[in-house]
């Protein structure tokens, strides 16, 4: 897939309008509103004269908090969740920004300097955000964010300077996981590309560089350029592998992630024998770390793993060993994200399908939906799952079937759905 070139809809266009809206509906002045947030009040008056439709993460959230509101909420979510419907000006701006850019008089709140600790906590956030799929919020903020970490590394030295760097490789990785689920594969390989670049001179130049491999790995999955995405994430897999005994589940969680990506790619490569090699060395570091966790370098433990197993085994057109991996898997959920458990339950449903286990793929579907009602009706395997389902339906089969045949079949259904995971 290649890279789009029209962006529409801007979305921080209805920021000040609601920002408005809201605060009449809360009975506040501009001056009031401003108190509560504590911001300035002409930030506030900034934005709803559109003189600025761009605001810093913690600004944000300081006026959602003092409307009683959420932060998409005062955003705005877009009418419709099809990535040909987004705008992502500002967050292309950024990733492409040279090192020589300063957009602070983008912002609403030019006044305010963005401390490290600061930069650290939106950095937070957004992955938070990232995760949950609240993806208005984030082509809102991770623009600001890696605009203020772009200044922050040209006006500080040292150790705060290479931990400016490391928030700023976090935010780069955030650009390419949003743009590559949007489908922007172009601008989230540079993204990935850029975060690596930063990651050098970080604080922990080792450790981030591995990160910031496994996006670039797995934008070149969804390129279909496997070979380079297996090369990528081994060579990346050799220099963080966790040496003998080492207990540190961070480093291992990155470690079996490559693994992961460079699984990925050889099994779209048609090597289903190295992907079970790759998958097994990622299952005995796995092992080592005896519980599954999930943050902005890693998501990976032994239920994850099983998880990739059964992803694979779908893939390589084995349903009945995908069924016997989910049946006999020892970890329940709870520590992996949503989307990822809610991507197994898809899985679990094609491989039900095509066993003809039709009452378990409706139970798997169901499931997913209940766990990513945004994410889940917009992959593809998904639709084709319910479509097969569909098409071989002989009669009515009652009002369960209808629902998710409209969540998963229907424009009305998806509405709010974009691509896949990281």
């Amino acid at each position: 897939m290649t890279d789009r070139s029209v962006d529409s809809v801007p979305l921080g266009e209805s920021i000040g309008e609601n920002l408005a809206r809201l605060r009449k509906v809360r009975d506040l002045s501009q001056e009031r509103l401003a108190e509560a947030a504590d911001v300035g009040v002409d930030t506030v008056a900034r934005l709803e004269q559109a003189k600025r439709s761009n605001v810093r993460p913690l600004t944000l959230r300081k006026l959602a908090g003092a409307l009683g509101v959420s932060v998409d909420d005062l955003i705005g979510r877009p009418s419709a969740g099809r990535s040909e419907k987004i705008d992502i000006t500002g967050l292309r701006r950024a990733i492409t920004a040279d090192g020589e850019l300063r957009d602070l008089d983008l912002v609403a709140e030019p006044e305010e300097t963005t401390t490290l600790d600061q930069l650290v906590e939106d950095t937070r956030q957004a992955w938070r955000a990232y995760v949950d799929g609240r993806h208005s919020e984030l082509l809102t903020t991770v623009p600001i964010i890696l605009f203020d970490g772009q200044r922050l590394v040209h006006v500080t030295y040292d150790d705060e300077k290479a931990g400016a760097y490391r928030a700023l490789s976090t935010a780069y990785r955030l650009g390419a996981g949003i743009t590559g689920r949007l489908g922007y594969l172009d601008l989230s390989w540079l993204a990935a590309e850029r975060a690596l670049c930063a990651a050098r001179a970080s604080d922990a130049p080792d450790l981030e560089q591995a990160i910031s491999a496994r996006y670039l790995a797995w934008t070149l999955v969804r390129q279909a350029r496997t070979d380079e995405a297996e090369r990528i994430a081994t060579a990346a897999a050799e220099r963080i592998q966790p040496k003998m005994l080492d207990r540190d589940p961070q480093r291992a969680g990155v470690f079996g992630n490559l693994l992961f990506n460079a699984a990925s790619a050889a099994v779209l490569a048609g090597r289903p024998a190295r992907a079970a090699d790759l998958l097994a060395e990622a299952e005995a570091a796995a092992v080592r770390t005896n519980a599954d966790f999930a943050n902005e370098a890693a998501i990976f433990g032994p239920r994850v793993t099983g998880i990739q197993r059964v992803d694979h085994a779908v893939r390589t057109g084995d349903p009945e060993r995908a069924l016997h991996l989910a049946d006999t898997m020892e970890t329940t959920e709870g520590k992996a994200p949503a989307f990822w458990e809610a991507g197994y339950n898809v899985c679990l449903a094609a491989a039900a399908t095509e066993l003809r286990k039709d009452g378990r793929a409706l139970l798997h579907l169901a499931r997913a939906y209940e766990l990513a009602p945004g994410w889940a009706p917009a992959q593809p395997l998904g639709r084709l799952t319910m479509r097969r389902l569909v098409d071989r339906a002989a009669r009515r089969r009652g009002e369960e079937f209808s629902r998710l045949a409209t969540l998963f079949l229907t424009e009305a259904g998806g509405q709010q759905s974009f691509a896949g995971p990281n």
